[in-house]
């Protein structure tokens, strides 16, 4: 009864962005728990979920300064895994161009991939108003930033409970690895992942300075995917011309 009541888009919002927080809920719970693992106080931990709210970047950041990595590292590392933000921002941009500033700041603030994916779907099925796109925008982002950090404020809570013996420290690569495998699908992905993987590991066991572990592992996987995927072109187009 309650959605009947509400305007179009927020029902559209609200019903397309449901699915999603299955798996946002466990996210947020494992980030909550594994900032306090890592040391950070739950004022901390909170504060750094507000702040950048990017469940990918908030685990390396966390998982850098667990391993006592200088700030500018942890800050560094967050800010390169958040570059693929820009293009989204870029990409959607001409949506929001007649928002006013205050409303292209929160919409800035809450972007996700989540988010991103769910409005430019939207927006592409049919022509809707300046009112339309912002109601249902931040309905999905809002709903996942809510839920994020209850979620987050949650996993606190349960880490600062758990004893220092059972240990959360597995949590961060379990996650990462369950965003990691549904994304290897092809060739270029697949050699991104070894060559990163490697060298992150390599990085790890071996103390690169200053932890330098992970961003030299990210560095290697786009280069190894950038090469893999230029040679697969230059194969296909080869095939392809001979065939002809």
């Amino acid at each position: 009864m309650l959605t009947r009541r509400l305007p179009a888009e927020i029902t559209h919002g609200l019903r397309d962005v449901a699915p999603l927080l299955i798996g946002i809920i466990p996210f947020g719970l494992v980030a909550g728990a594994a900032a306090v693992e890592a040391g950070l106080r739950p004022i901390q931990a909170v504060g750094l979920s507000v702040v950048v709210f990017a469940g990918a970047s908030q685990l390396a950041v966390i998982d850098l300064l667990g391993q006592n990595a200088a700030l500018s590292i942890a800050v560094i590392t967050g800010v390169v895994i958040n570059f693929r933000i820009l293009m989204y921002s870029a990409s959607i941009a001409p949506s929001f161009q007649s928002f006013r500033p205050r409303w292209k700041a929160i919409t800035a603030y809450v972007l996700t991939d989540q988010a991103y994916a769910l409005s430019i779907s939207r927006y592409a099925e049919e022509g809707l108003s300046k009112v339309e796109r912002r109601r249902y925008y931040l309905t999905v982002a809002l709903t996942l930033w809510i839920v994020w950090q209850i979620c987050t404020i949650a996993g606190v809570l349960i880490g600062a409970r758990v004893p220092d013996a059972w240990g959360l420290g597995f949590a961060v690569p379990l996650v990462f690895l369950s965003l990691l495998v549904p994304a290897v699908t092809s060739r270029p992905a697949i050699a991104a992942a070894a060559v990163g993987g490697t060298v992150a590991t390599v990085g790890t066991v071996y103390n690169f300075p200053l932890n330098l572990g992970l961003i030299s592992g990210g560095a290697a996987g786009v280069v190894a995917g950038v090469v893999v995927d230029n040679y697969t072109e230059t194969t296909e187009q080869s095939t392809s011309g001979s065939n002809h």
